[in-house]
């Protein structure tokens, strides 16, 4: 398993997740919902360069939400396009996507379920949904050995 904290995204329309790992890579936590829009990619930015001042950031983990069916809609567009700008602006950390089907549902039911209600659910489920993502890719590193999902080649 490599050693290094890893920062787990889920982009959404108004609001963008952010989770990160400890330096072992074994438990994801949250860390900040960052409204979307104008100075966003310069705030995750930004936590990169607070978390590097303790630990090294191995890469950034980014959702791509994609159908049951496993295609590609509108919505991992728009992703594909905000994560061409994020990695463009954080190289050379790499950063990855990965399939993030039904996280944002998952999430919301955790939170349900441990008894959050309304906006109180809304102003964290971004956050519990990059947790889950940002956990499923570890997970699935320390069983198959090797990173999760597909690699975003910065393209300038």
């Amino acid at each position: 398993m490599r050693h290094g904290v890893r920062l787990g995204i889920d982009p959404g329309d108004a609001r963008i997740g952010v989770a990160r790992s400890d330096p072992s890579g074994f438990l994801a936590t949250p860390v900040e919902t960052v409204r979307r829009g104008k100075g966003d990619i310069a705030r995750i930015a930004a936590i990169v360069a607070e978390i590097e001042q303790d630990s090294t950031v191995l890469e950034v983990v980014v959702g791509l939400p994609r159908s049951l069916s496993g295609g590609e809609g509108p919505a991992a567009v728009k992703v594909r396009e905000f994560v061409a700008v994020l990695a463009r602006r954080l190289a050379p950390l790499p950063v990855r996507l990965v399939d993030e089907r039904l996280t944002t549902v998952s999430a919301e039911a955790m939170l349900r379920d441990h008894g959050r209600k309304g906006a109180q659910r809304r102003a964290v489920v971004d956050q519990a949904a990059a947790v889950l993502i940002l956990q499923h890719a570890l997970d699935t590193e320390r069983a198959t050995g090797t990173p999760p999902g597909e690699s975003v080649e910065e393209s300038r």
